[in-house]
C-alpha cells in the first residue's frame, strides 16, 4: 500500500516522518511546498492512503470535494499531534483504513479507534474478508444489505466455485449458488445478491506496431463477451518485451489500470500447453503465439479464452489458481 502522510506542524512532521519511515510512505508538511488541496488532489490519485497527522476537521474538509464510493476511494486515517489515536474515517474496509489505523497505532503507541459496526460487534464483515481474499465488489450498495443480515443475528450464504479453506466463521456459511446471499465469481452474473469477482485473470496481447487504444479497447470487449467474463477479474495484463513501450498497449494499461509484464520470445516458445499457431507471428516475434502464451505465462494458470483478433490486435485469457480462506480479520 502506497502512503501518503500530511501534516501540519513541526511536531505533527516529526511525527510523519516517523510513521512514513515504518509504512514506506511519503511525509509531507502543508505549504512546503503543495498547499492542502493542491497535496489531496494528488494525494487522491496517486497514493493508496493518505494519512493526516492533525484535526479531523481539516482531513474532512479536504477530502470531501473527492469522495465516491467505498468501492472506489483511497484509505484515510487522522492520527493527532500526540500520536495517541489513529481514527479510519474512509474505506475502513475495502480501503484498508482499518488496518492502516492498527499498523499506525502500533508504530506509534496509539489507540486506534474502529467504528464500523461489524468490528465494533466483532462480527464477520464480508467486505473485509472480500479485500482479504484479494476479490473485487461489483455492486458495493450490496455490502449493506449482507452486513445487516449478520449484523441482525443471521447467517449469510456464500457460494464459490473454488474451495474456501478452514471453517466458515459465525453467521457465513456455504450454500448452493441458487440460495446465496454473496456470489463469487469471475463471469457476467445478474443475480441479485452481492457479487464478489476475484482478481485472477490475466490478459495476454499482441498487437501491431502502433496500434491505437480504440483498438485495444474494442478487442478487450471482444474477449469479454466471448468468454463471458468480468472486466474486474482482470488485474494485469502480460506480452512480449518488443511491445513493452508500445504507446496504444501502455495507454490501455493505464485507462484500466492494469499492471504491464513482458517476456522474451524464448521465455514465452518454452510454456508448455497447447496454443494457436501462427507461421507470420513466428517469423517476426520469434514465437508462434504471444498472446495465449503470455497469459498463461503471466497467470501460472490455464487458459480461459483463446486467441482473439481483430483491428490489429490478439488477445487471450487466462486464470491464475484462486486460493480463497474463511479469514477476514488478524483475530
Amino acid at each position: 500500500m502506497s502512503v501518503w502522510l500530511l501534516s501540519f506542524t513541526e511536531e505533527g512532521f516529526a511525527l510523519a516522518r516517523r510513521l512514513a519511515e515504518g509504512l514506506r510512505g511519503k511525509a509531507a508538511r502543508c505549504g512546503a511546498p503543495l498547499g492542502l488541496a493542491e497535496w489531496t488532489d494528488r494525494a487522491w490519485e496517486e497514493s493508496e492512503a493518505l494519512v493526516f497527522v492533525g484535526a479531523a476537521g481539516i482531513a474532512v474538509r479536504a477530502i470531501a470535494p473527492h469522495v465516491r464510493s467505498k468501492a472506489a476511494d483511497p484509505a484515510v486515517v487522522v492520527v493527532d499531534e500526540g500520536g495517541r489515536f489513529a481514527v479510519p474515517i474512509l474505506s475502513g474496509h475495502l480501503g484498508g483504513a482499518n488496518d492502516l489505523a492498527r499498523k499506525i497505532a502500533a508504530l506509534c503507541g496509539a489507540e486506534p479507534v474502529i467504528t464500523t459496526a461489524t468490528d465494533v460487534r466483532g462480527v464477520f464483515a464480508v467486505d473485509e474478508w472480500a479485500k482479504r481474499q484479494n476479490c473485487r465488489v461489483e455492486n458495493p450498495e450490496a455490502i449493506r444489505r449482507v452486513s445487516a443480515k449478520v449484523l441482525s443475528g443471521g447467517t449469510i450464504g456464500v457460494f464459490s466455485p473454488w474451495p474456501i479453506a478452514g471453517r466458515p466463521p459465525e453467521h457465513a456459511a456455504p450454500v448452493p449458488e441458487e440460495a446465496c446471499d454473496v456470489l463469487l465469481t469471475i463471469r457476467r452474473a445478474e443475480r441479485d445478491c452481492l457479487r464478489l469477482i476475484p482478481a485472477a485473470a490475466v490478459l495476454g496481447v499482441g498487437c501491431k506496431k502502433g496500434a491505437p487504444l480504440a483498438a485495444l479497447e474494442a478487442a478487450f470487449v471482444a474477449l469479454l463477451n466471448a468468454g463471458g467474463l468480468h472486466p474486474l477479474a482482470f488485474a494485469k495484463v502480460c506480452s512480449i518485451d518488443r511491445k513493452r513501450e508500445e504507446p496504444g498497449l501502455l495507454d490501455f494499461c493505464a485507462a484500466y489500470g492494469f499492471a504491464l509484464e513482458t517476456y522474451s520470445a524464448q521465455k514465452l516458445q518454452a510454456v508448455e500447453g497447447s496454443f494457436s499457431s501462427s507461421d507470420f507471428v513466428q517469423g517476426v516475434m520469434g514465437v508462434d503465439n504471444v498472446c495465449e502464451r503470455s497469459a498463461v505465462l503471466g497467470s501460472g494458470g490455464t487458459l480461459l479464452v483463446k486467441r482473439q483478433a481483430g483491428g490489429g490486435v490478439t488477445m487471450a485469457a487466462a486464470l491464475a489458481p484462486v486460493r480463497l480462506d474463511w479469514r477476514w480479520n488478524d483475530g
